[in-house]
């Protein structure tokens, strides 16, 4: 099982986290949401649960709830700017199907 980060979104995260000057990583995860069934989560971690699954790529800690696990498990996290848009995108290879404005997905 693994998660992994681009340098891309390495670059990303790090810099923010240290302009926020605090924070341990970031947390992935999914939950129930959109039109295709499932939402992909991601926000900056401040510390650590007991029940986290730690992953470290590029020099980043990705911290993933266990129930969220099974949906990402070789998921890449990337950062993309395209033209004038930039943001976080999922490289899921468990995602059968993506709504039509890729915020949601079903596996």
């Amino acid at each position: 099982m693994a998660v992994t980060v681009t340098e891309a979104a390495a670059r990303h995260i790090n810099k923010y986290l240290e302009k926020r000057g605090k924070g341990v990583g970031v947390r992935l995860g999914v939950k129930t949401s959109g039109c295709s069934g499932m939402a992909y989560k991601l926000e900056y971690a401040d510390d650590l649960s007991a029940e986290d699954v730690v992953f470290e790529s590029q020099g980043v800690k990705v911290l993933i709830d266990p129930k969220s696990l099974a949906y990402l498990d070789g998921t890449e996290l990337d950062f993309v700017r395209e033209g004038l848009k930039e943001g976080f995108t999922f490289n899921n290879p468990n995602a059968k199907n993506e709504c039509g404005c890729g915020e949601s997905f079903n596996i």
